[in-house]
């Protein structure tokens, strides 16, 4: 379980899980959840092109990614997110199935973007996943004041000053970042996983900021390492260990909080009734 490869995984697989759920928080609180989703499958259909041409498909999945974040950020203030983020998404799918037939000399390799290949992480790609790891977790912690202001109160971010068209963007380039270095290791589906699942965990539990975010790293890290583990021990796909996982931690972390809620009801004292 630790051979060399495996302890590959386990660096890259880690980085993921750090940062991935860190910027899930804010696509969580800010409602993009749609939009996280459609920038990963940008992402496969841009490494997909990236192979009918001969290109490193690594650097065709990040242009795509970081042009979808970028087009998706700016047309935010005019159109929808849902019906936007779903045309980009269809029409990015359709695409990348277009690519793959024109050509099969890396479909296994395309294909492993889709699904993930966090057991077949080579040496190279250690580097690259903790350079963007690290810029990712930078922007973040250089953006959290105003991005925080912009998910919760946009209105007294706009009129203190907070261009909201701005924060908007620069987040959405950082979503792209974290979906280039995250997409090679566990795939443009268990990225979305990753992303949503552990933070809408820890925001059933908690609403303070930074204990949400520390949550939701833990929840990730708990929910890869097992994943690997369980993975190894029994051949099936790491992805289905994955999702099941976070799943499994989102329905638990919401019946603690409806049983919480309803516990504070029950325990609140009735008014007492008085005479006319």
């Amino acid at each position: 379980m630790f051979a060399d490869f495996m302890l590959n995984a386990w660096i890259v697989a880690t980085v993921v899980a750090v940062t991935a759920p860190i910027v899930g928080f804010f696509v969580v609180l800010r409602g993009d959840a749609f939009a996280a989703h459609a920038v990963p499958e940008a992402a496969f259909a841009g490494a997909a092109g990236a192979a009918l041409i001969g290109v490193d498909t690594l650097f065709g999945l990040g242009v795509a990614a970081l042009v979808a974040a970028v087009g998706i950020g700016v047309t935010a203030g005019r159109l929808r997110h849902d019906a936007l983020t779903a045309l980009v998404m269809t029409f990015l799918l359709a695409l990348a199935i277009l690519f793959l037939s024109w050509t099969s000399t890396y479909t296994q390799q395309i294909y492993s973007l889709l699904f993930g290949e966090v057991l077949g992480v080579s040496a190279n790609e250690i580097g690259a996943t903790i350079g963007i790891g690290i810029v990712v977790l930078v922007a973040i912690a250089l953006l959290y004041r105003p991005l925080l202001l912009t998910s919760v109160l946009p209105d007294v971010a706009q009129a203190r000053g907070i261009s909201r068209l701005g924060i908007e963007l620069a987040f959405m380039i950082i979503l792209g970042l974290a979906t280039t270095a995250a997409v090679p290791v566990v795939g443009a589906l268990l990225m979305f996983s990753l992303t949503i699942g552990p933070p809408a965990a820890a925001i059933q539990v908690t609403r303070r900021p930074l204990p949400a975010m520390a949550l939701s790293v833990a929840i990730a890290l708990v929910s890869v390492w097992f994943a690997i583990a369980a993975s190894y021990q029994t051949d099936w796909p790491i992805g289905f260990f994955v999702t099941a996982a976070t799943f499994v931690w989102y329905v638990v972390a919401r019946i603690v909080a409806v049983a919480a809620r309803t516990a504070i009801r029950t325990a609140a004292p009735r008014p007492v009734p008085t005479l006319p």
